[in-house]
């Protein structure tokens, strides 16, 4: 049997997946063309600064757990485009992704207009979503809210976990001007659903409709492990406090779809919460000893991921590597509170990675510096001090590439 080759993956990677493009004209028709596979289940919309992954992986699970065919889309991917879309548990198969790819370019060239690569990908997920009878859709907003390619739809809740500063050339440098972007995801008479951390007397005078606001109350009576949580004697499978919140977050998420009319048994969705794994997010590699992997790439996310080694007394060996537009010493000074056993720094390959040079002076010290393969030899030794990498998603994705490790 001939192996598949993929005809239309390839000019999706050409149009390159970094920036933000104003206006929705494109998605609009792209999904016209394609007879608005959207209006075909419900969707929701998940958007802020950090928690959206995690927020969705709970949603994704505790649905599925409650008996639903859940379909959800998440961005960025670790080592394959195929995990950004998801149906019933289990990402999109490469065959399948370009189909639905070849039919929205297809629906751009009778466009007569240039789609860019996340619109593309935003579509061919809403069209796998209608093709695999999903009853429900989760879409994770990329950057921002207002122009994002999800923004197209017209969701039956969104919700918005946390706000903070990142990727400010583009939304703006301060929390509120940040806040009006996302809150362009939020609909007129429709749940608005906040994580814990966001105070509706903040939000509510930046918001441009009228929605109905529902803030997340706080999990209390938790028990923190490094890698998982305990809630009232019950497992949650993703670790730390703010992963607490963002469960918060998804159960609020729950209750209002209830409200909707969902018919979701509350006892249901726990295997889900139980069960849940989001690679990337304090995540133990397989088959490595002690190697765990956090895509924290701004100073909140920082953070909280320090705040969880110190609550638990772990003390571990970092491996840093970050984009070069990212707040490195910002990251830097909450990465180091957890006062690691060693720094040792990663280069990747792209342009964009920070040099030695600019991750030196935002740590204030000389690390070690390593290429990915070199970085991959490291990790692949044993240790019985536990090794975080972190700094980045996308040095994630290119270290488990060299590692030769899938994350799903």
């Amino acid at each position: 049997m001939e192996s598949f080759t993929p005809v239309h993956l390839p000019r999706l990677l050409e149009r390159g997946h970094f920036g933000i493009k104003f206006g929705l004209e494109n998605i609009r028709a792209l999904l016209e063309g394609l007879g608005r596979p959207d209006q075909g289940f419900p969707v929701i919309l998940i958007a802020g600064t950090n928690g959206k992954g995690s927020t969705g992986a709970f949603l994704a699970h505790m649905l599925k757990s409650a008996g639903f065919i859940v379909g959800w889309t998440t961005s960025p991917h670790l080592v394959d485009v195929t995990e950004r879309i998801w149906v019933d548990g289990e990402p999109i198969g490469t065959g399948a992704l370009d189909l639905l790819l070849g039919e929205a370019f297809e629906a751009e060239a009778a466009a007569g207009c240039r789609a860019t690569y996340f619109e593309l990908m935003i579509t061919a997920a809403l069209s796998a979503f209608r093709m695999t009878g999903v009853e429900v859709a989760l879409l994770e907003v990329g950057m921002g809210g207002r122009w994002d390619a999800t923004n197209a739809t017209e969701p039956i809740l969104t919700v918005l976990t946390t706000i903070d500063l990142d990727h400010q050339q583009y939304l703006g440098h301060t929390r509120e001007a940040i806040a009006r972007e996302k809150l362009c995801t939020a609909r007129e008479g429709r749940p608005l659903v906040l994580g814990p951390t966001l105070e509706p007397g903040w939000i509510e005078p930046l918001l441009p409709c009228r929605p109905t606001l529902h803030q997340a109350p706080r999990l209390e009576g938790t028990e923190l492990r490094w890698d998982h949580s305990l809630v009232e004697g019950r497992r949650v499978g993703l670790a730390g406090a703010h992963q607490l919140d963002n469960l918060a977050t998804a159960l609020e998420a729950l209750r209002r779809l209830q409200h909707l009319g969902f018919p979701i048994e509350a006892d249901r969705v726990w295997p889900g919460v139980a069960e849940v794994q989001w690679p990337g997010r304090l995540w133990r590699v397989p088959g490595l000893q002690e190697v765990w992997m956090d895509g924290a790439h701004n100073p909140e996310g920082a953070r909280v991921l320090s705040d969880h080694a110190l609550a638990c007394g772990v003390r571990p060996h970092l491996y840093v590597g970050a984009m070069a537009d990212k707040d490195l010493a910002g990251v830097a000074r909450e990465l180091l509170r957890m006062q690691p056993l060693s720094v040792t720094f990663v280069q990747g390959e792209a342009t964009r990675y920070a040099t030695a040079s600019a991750l030196g002076e935002a740590w204030g010290l000389e690390a070690q510096m390593l290429t990915l393969r070199q970085a991959a030899v490291h990790l692949r030794a044993r240790s019985e001090a536990p090794r975080l990498v972190t700094g980045s998603l996308y040095l994630l994705g290119d270290l488990l590439r060299q590692l030769g490790i899938q994350p799903f």
